[in-house]
């Protein structure tokens, strides 16, 4: 008898960590499509964000006479505040309630949204991209996990995830498009202020549709883990994607490098001996789940690296306009929405090991195709690598996506969440900062003897800027005589494809990497909706 009233004590706890009552959870249950378009419009908003604003840089520069620094601030601190607060916020919609977080999150970035579309310097545009970052970081884990509790049945949650995956990527890939489309016709604020009606939208749905859920015997909160985590991911995001501009050796590198380092150590092991972890450690030790995180950490640093080469790429190397361009990575877009609710299915069918390890491939033999590209090249001989990374990255993503949220109990689905989205972002983070700094590199060592020919020379105080970027260069080169021109054109752009020839191979690799991972150790067997798997993914490890 007290086994079976435990039993059953368990399984009304299970449901309130699904569903809390009251009449969101009740409707969720009919109109779970309704849910689901609801998590996948707001997360696409969020992921337009991490590239919707490259396009709009050089408008912002007329407008606001932004320089150069406040313009990587513009960028980088949407990305820093973003990564650093995930795991804090997936954490607390555990504890609160996810409807509750997510809602106050969509506020928040609708709010930044305006704030950013109406600021009149620089330094007002910075701050709003923060506020946008911190409402980003609430939104994101609860997408997925909502989605997780309100989609129990192993089927469904399987396509739930797989459209969840696409709108993700689907996201990345149509923000230059988007940019591109608002900055033909308005000014250079209508890229944030697109967020506000469709926020404001959100809110009445989520209101209305979704459920909420929380842990139902939810730990004391943990303070010094939050701030841990906080500190941790901010300084190492602000390393990755400050090192193209000022160089992995730069103090301004180094020197929060260590400190993240530091403050991760210090994280892992405040988690493993505190009584009320934000983060229990012990999930990593299921091999589904810490596999699949690092998987995804590797395909993301393939996927946003490739983005920062093939957006200057079009626009810089083949003369594109910033629409143009948008237009021409829909293809990636495109095959991203078509495969990736597939993925999931097809990873339950014939494995998760088959299905990761052929889409790693995939984007790998995508990568180095890129790499093959000259400077005669036109943008059709580039298409074929843009379909084999679409592709590739949903075939990994999505099955990555699900094993991690089939592993853990669906009361700790806020902070699976928040991993999976965490290694997402870093991931992303390190392809632009370390892609980045390979492409400089190559860019100035061919550049640099072309400068100091008598027939391409320039001023001394302009070389930084033809050294800087392809843009600069191509920018100094008009102000040049006709011969000086033509030369500086074409040393600079031979530099830049040369660079990004060498960046591209480095993701190839790293795409390697992540399919060797893949095949060594994560387990192929399909993945369990349950929330809890009953078999061990190898000796000594216990999935429940």
């Amino acid at each position: 008898m007290t086994n079976t009233a435990t039993a059953s004590t368990t399984t009304r706890a299970r449901e309130q960590g699904r569903e809390d009552g009251g009449p969101g959870g009740r409707r969720a249950r009919v109109h779970r499509p309704a849910v689901l378009a609801v998590l996948c419009v707001t997360l696409l908003v969020i992921s337009l964000d991490n590239t919707i604003l490259n396009v709009a840089l050089p408008s912002i520069v007329r407008s606001l006479g932004a320089t150069s620094a406040q313009l990587q601030w513009a960028v980088d601190v949407y990305a820093l505040t973003f990564a650093g607060l995930l795991l804090t916020m997936g954490a607390l919609g555990d504890r609160l309630g996810r409807k509750w977080v997510f809602m106050a999150g969509l506020f928040v970035f609708g709010a930044g949204s305006a704030f950013a579309a109406w600021s009149g310097s620089p330094s007002l545009l910075i701050a709003a991209r923060g506020v946008m970052g911190i409402g980003a970081a609430a939104l994101m884990p609860g997408t997925l996990s909502i989605l997780t509790n309100v989609f129990p049945g192993q089927n469904e949650r399987a396509r739930a995830i797989g459209v969840w995956s696409g709108t993700a990527g689907l996201g990345v890939a149509l923000g230059p498009i988007l940019g591109g489309l608002l900055l033909a016709r308005y000014w250079w604020g209508s890229v944030f202020l697109v967020n506000v009606p469709i926020v404001v939208a959100g809110l009445v749905a989520a209101a209305w549709l979704v459920p909420n859920s929380r842990t139902p015997d939810a730990r004391r909160p943990d303070p010094v883990g939050a701030l841990l985590s906080m500190v941790s991911l901010a300084t190492v995001v602000w390393s990755v994607v400050e090192a193209p501009q000022s160089g992995w050796s730069s103090p301004t590198v180094l020197a929060p490098l260590v400190i993240g380092v530091a403050g991760a150590v210090a994280f892992v092991s405040w988690e493993q001996h505190t009584d009320h972890p934000m983060l229990p450690m012990h999930f990593f030790r299921r091999r589904r789940y810490s596999v699949a995180v690092g998987v995804v950490c590797l395909a993301m640093f393939a996927m946003m690296g490739m983005f920062f080469l093939l957006t200057q790429y079009l626009q810089f190397s083949l003369g594109l306009t910033p629409l143009a361009a948008g237009l021409r990575v829909a293809p990636i877009a495109a095959a991203v929405l078509l495969v990736a609710p597939a993925a999931v299915l097809a990873a339950r069918r014939i494995g998760t090991k088959v299905v990761v390890v052929a889409g790693l491939g995939l984007v790998a033999a995508g990568l180095g195709w890129f790499a093959t590209t000259g400077v005669a090249s036109t943008y059709g001989d580039a298409l074929p690598s843009f379909l084999l990374l679409g592709v590739g990255i949903a075939l990994t993503l999505s099955p990555c996506t699900a094993s991690v949220m089939s592993t853990l109990p669906t009361e700790e689905a806020g902070v699976g969440s928040a991993t999976n989205d965490t290694s997402m972002q870093i991931g992303g983070a390190l392809g632009v900062g370390v892609l980045g700094t390979a492409l400089n590199f190559r860019y100035q060592g061919h550049l640099l003897p072309v400068l100091a020919h008598a027939g391409t020379q320039v001023p001394a105080g302009i070389e930084r800027l033809v050294l800087g970027s392809l843009g600069g260069a191509l920018a100094v080169a008009r102000h040049l005589p006709p011969h000086q021109e033509r030369a500086l054109e074409t040393a600079a752009r031979s530099a830049f494809v040369s660079g990004m020839d060498l960046a591209a191979l480095i993701a190839a690799g790293v795409a390697v990497a992540g399919a060797v991972v893949a095949l060594l150790w994560l387990p192929n067997r399909p993945v369990s909706g349950s929330g809890r798997s009953g078999h061990s993914d190898g000796p000594g490890e216990s999935e429940g």
